[in-house]
């Protein structure tokens, strides 16, 4: 169907924060599958793990205990400091989860017709739920009618959350730095506020950290950044480094909210995708991704931010570790081709915010490399734009 506007280039290998197309033609990833392919591409261990567990188990489904989704669970929770874990197999899933969560916690409060205050310019996924808590433009009306019960206020104002009735809200879900959105993380203490009147308040704290969470951020998770604890948690994307796989965590009584009968998946936490993220965290803790992402993106912003001239066109530089975006004076949804044939993968969002999520495993020259060619492709995108 015709739900993509995809680019005339085909890849048909990886190596590390690299893609080879069908010609043999080398490209510098700055997207990571859009923040998914945290570790690279190909990596040994992950196909090691890959390797070994499709020889063993592919998929039972949840009516059996699973020992790799078991100790998967335990992982995040210990890394969470979360409770309890639901399996699915994407972002957009796992925030489902999180929404039946709110609305089966506000049925046993006696609340028949709860509200969750949602964010202006936010991104939340595609299906209808997902669709229905994201911002406006990305709601897309004329998938309506949405599904009702979602309350909007704009992105980090505190003061706007405050002012809503006490009355009737069961949650509040937010990203930590709104991607699809720009690039845009809340502003300082926003999260720290919104904590401390959900408990004054009785709400749930929700954060979608589908492409904030696993050490993208610089933490590894970004709420960290302002020493928050969510009563629900958000993953995907780099959980599975390409393998689909979701995760919805939950703490308190989010946690028991959800009884059998309630929620499941089919394919969620199967042997394969809970075995290959297993060593995906593993991967991540041993060779210090969090710290690697919080050094490259230093490395990378100091680059783009590097003076006069550096990089033409460019308004401002904002983001987190290595979840950056590089706001342009104009509309740059050319600027993608442009990339492309300077060997650079990036994406636009927002109209005009380029967004650099590369590996966190990339090195310094491979940093630099991403801003050299970066320029290279600003360049043409001005000068086409001037003829």
């Amino acid at each position: 169907m015709g739900c993509y506007r995809r680019q005339a280039v085909a890849f048909v290998r990886g190596e590390g924060a690299w893609l080879i197309d069908e010609q043999g033609r080398r490209y510098l990833d700055a997207l990571s599958g859009i923040a998914v392919c945290s570790l690279g591409h190909a990596h040994p261990r992950v196909t090691r793990a890959l390797r070994e567990q499709a020889g063993l188990l592919l998929h039972t489904s949840n009516a059996f205990r699973i020992p790799p989704q078991e100790l998967l669970a335990a992982r995040l929770c210990e890394l969470s400091s979360m409770e309890r874990v639901f399996f699915c197999n994407s972002g957009t899933e796992s925030v489902e989860c999180a929404l039946k969560i709110a609305r089966r916690h506000a049925w046993s409060q006696g609340l028949r017709r709860p509200r969750i205050v949602v964010m202006r310019g936010a991104f939340h996924g595609r299906t209808l739920g997902s669709v229905s808590a994201s911002g406006e433009s990305a709601a897309g009306h004329e998938l309506g009618p949405l599904l009702p019960g979602f309350t909007r206020v704009p992105y980090g104002d505190l003061e706007a959350c405050k002012a809503l009735p006490v009355a009737g809200v069961a949650a509040v879900l937010l990203e930590p730095i709104q991607g699809e959105g720009g690039v845009v993380p809340a502003p300082p203490g926003f999260l720290r506020g919104l904590r401390r009147l959900c408990d004054e308040r009785g709400w749930l704290l929700m954060l979608d950290e589908v492409q904030t969470g696993l050490c993208r951020t610089g933490r590894w998770f970004a709420c960290e950044h302002e020493a928050v604890r969510p009563d629900v948690l958000c993953l995907a994307k780099a959980l599975g480094n390409g393998i689909p796989i979701g995760a919805c965590l939950a703490r308190g009584v989010a946690a028991r909210a959800l009884t059998p009968g309630r929620h499941g998946s089919t394919f969620g936490g199967n042997p394969l995708a809970s075995r290959v993220a297993l060593e995906v965290l593993a991967v991540m803790q041993e060779e210090d991704y969090s710290g690697r992402a919080e050094r490259m993106g230093k490395r990378l912003v100091a680059a783009l931010r590097g003076g006069p001239g550096t990089l033409p066109g460019v308004e401002a530089v904002r983001g987190r570790g290595l979840m950056l975006g590089v706001q342009l004076a104009r509309a740059g949804t050319s600027l993608v081709a442009h990339a492309l044939r300077h060997g650079l993968l990036l994406n636009v969002t927002a109209g005009r915010v380029v967004r650099l999520l590369p590996p966190l495993m990339i090195n310094a020259t491979e940093a630099d490399e991403i801003v050299r060619r970066l320029h290279a492709a600003l360049q043409d995108h001005l000068s086409r734009e001037a003829a």
